[in-house]
């Protein structure tokens, strides 16, 4: 994987997990899954923290397995953790 963030946003784009759209990157509908399954599982077990990279993390390791290297996947969740916040700020609506 090439160094750095835009080589883990390649890496993620190739993944299928981010797609860029109205001119910045954007989660695709396989890593939002893998968001909801990693948040249900997080409540479940009661963790209570509120740090957004844990469930980014999960859904990572959910999806790439085994073979997600730690330092791999570190690079991974940085890079996804300014996309994945900017889906949770609503869009503002347009009138017409």
């Amino acid at each position: 994987m090439p160094d750095g963030s835009a080589g883990a946003l390649a890496r993620l784009e190739a993944l299928g997990l981010v797609s860029p759209r109205a001119g910045r990157p954007r989660t695709t509908r396989r890593f939002q899954a893998a968001m909801a399954r990693a948040a249900l599982g997080l409540v479940r077990t009661g963790e209570t923290r509120d740090d957004l990279r844990v469930p980014i993390a999960v859904a990572l390791f959910e999806l790439l397995g085994a073979d997600a290297e730690h330092e791999d996947l570190e690079q991974l969740v940085e890079a996804m953790l300014p996309i994945e916040a900017a889906e949770l700020v609503p869009e503002p609506v347009r009138g017409g």
